[in-house]
């Protein structure tokens, strides 16, 4: 009641305006910066999923159980998963996120990721971290903050595992990843991870934090450090695909 009544003084000052589609929105606790039609709008990611990619399957791979771009690909993680497909109203929002400093998106995003782990019964009690993905300390100061620490810290706090923030380092600045083939983006961030303090994870199952899986290129030398140092499994879960 109280933040309803807050929530209306608010928006007779400064009326609020959905993310995505810029329209005035109503009262909504959880997702009160997206309005109800917008977030009908994600796409959502449904199965059958690739077992690599975690991207759903077409009718011509269920023959299968791996996507055509994953036939010839072998990753370090040993699955990923994500709630929705990068398109439309959730690219807009990450961007809005990632890019337009809008750190209050997280809460809401992650409620994806919480829908889809309990929907889809992702053993989550099993895992012993959660890790998200680091950014290098030159791209953290120019952004301020990691997405994929923020949306970690809410799946962590919802299912109670401990996120563990400083064992994975990113140590090398990468250019950017736009444009790049698979082979080229492996490359790209070839050794640009390390673990400090291995004994934490040494045969611990993690699951492994980001906001978009494109390539998995990025993810996968990730999960390779993170088993280089110890790990026994690493499950990658992202926003998006």
């Amino acid at each position: 009641m109280i933040s309803r009544l807050l929530w209306g003084l608010k928006n007779l000052i400064y009326p609020t305006n959905c993310l995505a589609c810029k329209n005035k929105i109503d009262f909504n606790l959880e997702t009160k910066f997206i309005c109800a039609a917008c977030w009908e709008k994600v796409e959502r990611n449904l199965p059958p999923f690739c077992a690599s990619c975690g991207r759903h399957l077409e009718e011509k791979d269920l023959s299968g159980n791996r996507c055509l771009s994953c036939l010839n690909k072998e990753f370090h993680f040993d699955r990923a998963f994500s709630p929705c497909i990068y398109t439309g109203t959730v690219k807009k929002l990450i961007h809005e996120f990632k890019y337009s400093q809008k750190i209050y998106l997280g809460k809401p995003l992650a409620l994806l990721m919480h829908k889809f782990i309990r929907d889809f019964n992702l053993p989550l009690q099993y895992f012993d971290f959660i890790i998200p993905l680091p950014l290098h300390a030159s791209r953290l100061r120019q952004r301020e903050f990691n997405q994929a620490q923020i949306l970690s810290a809410q799946v962590g706090k919802e299912f109670a595992i401990k996120v563990l923030t400083q064992v994975l380092l990113r140590t090398k600045a990468t250019p950017t990843q736009t444009n790049l083939s698979f082979q080229e983006r492996q490359e790209n961030v070839r050794n640009s991870f390390t673990v400090i303090q291995p004994e934490l994870i040494k045969d611990a199952d993690i699951l492994l934090i980001d906001d978009v899986l494109t390539t998995g290129a990025t993810l996968d030398t990730a999960a390779k450090c993170l088993k280089e140092a110890g790990a026994r499994m690493v499950i990658a879960l992202t926003l998006a695909n």
